[in-house]
């Protein structure tokens, strides 16, 4: 990889650049709660060569709608839950919009 290769990623919000223990500090949580997302299927974070989990910046905002849900007292599984319908919602919304737009 070169360094002009890497400058092209600092934008991008999908490339898993954070390993797990950073992630939990910049959110304020666990390492515990990263993993327990994980097995919620919330989130899959990429793995390094060595194994070991990486997060993007995209899967650091899920992490953090959830962690909120939480704080608030939902359990985990269900804030999980929730977002994921939250998420299946806002695209089958937006599929009827563009279905709106086309038959019109």
């Amino acid at each position: 990889m070169t360094a002009e290769d890497s400058y092209g990623r600092i934008d991008d919000d999908d490339y898993p650049a954070y390993t797990m223990g950073r992630a939990a500090e910049m959110l304020g949580t666990t390492q515990g709660f990263l993993r327990a997302i994980g097995e919620a299927r919330l989130i899959t974070p990429l793995r390094s060569a060595g194994g070991h989990r990486r997060y993007s910046r995209y899967q650091l905002r899920i992490a953090a709608r959830a962690r909120e849900l939480v704080d608030q007292g939902t359990p985990v599984e269900a804030a999980c839950r929730i977002i994921i319908l939250e998420d299946q919602l806002e695209e089958a919304q937006r599929i009827n919009a563009e279905f709106r737009r086309a038959a019109s």
